[in-house]
């Protein structure tokens, strides 16, 4: 007896020999299933990204979102790097290295912070903010093109589903889940 499932529009779906198994047969029955393809799409996206922003802008991901972060309303006077990092998510080494890059292309600087002598904080340069405003007419073609193929719903939807995500991810604890060695 052939095993049936529902595809995306709910029609049941049986294993043919001349089709062979069906793509959603191919999800189901894959080791992990929904969750693994979903990470592992992220997985690739996030890199497909990475590329892409390097290739078509000629500046890192991380260095877009520095620019991004330092870039709103409110934070002319910069950010501590400490915020910076969580806000953006990347480890301390990444960021560091990121700045350091910026700080010799003239784009940031580090300065001490003046509510807090030991701590320094991270300014968007005069030729940071100029450079960051050249960009947008490119980075306004990048998000054209990389959502073509969405309607406003879609990407308000995938919005709202990534953001779901992310809470869900902040929340993990395997701590009682992980073998000891």
């Amino acid at each position: 007896m052939p095993s049936v499932i529902q595809d995306a529009e709910n029609r049941p779906q049986r294993f043919n020999r001349q089709r062979g198994i069906t793509g959603v047969q191919m999800i189901v029955n894959e080791s992990g299933g929904i969750p693994n393809r979903l990470f592992f799409r992220l997985f690739q996206t996030g890199n497909i990204l990475q590329r892409q922003v390097q290739n078509e802008m000629g500046i890192s991901a991380v260095q877009w979102a520095v620019l991004g972060a330092l870039s709103r309303e409110g934070f002319e006077d910069g950010t501590s790097f400490n915020q910076l990092k969580e806000y953006l998510y990347v480890s301390r080494q990444n960021l560091d290295g990121v700045l350091k890059r910026m700080e010799r292309d003239g784009h940031v600087v580090r300065i001490p912070d003046p509510q807090d002598r030991r701590a320094r904080l991270v300014v968007l340069t005069e030729s940071g903010r100029l450079f960051w405003d050249r960009l947008q007419d490119s980075i306004a073609e990048f998000y054209r093109q990389a959502m073509q193929g969405m309607s406003f719903d879609d990407g308000v939807s995938l919005l709202h589903l990534l953001k779901k995500l992310q809470h869900e991810l902040i929340d993990i604890s395997l701590e009682s889940t992980i073998p000891e060695k």
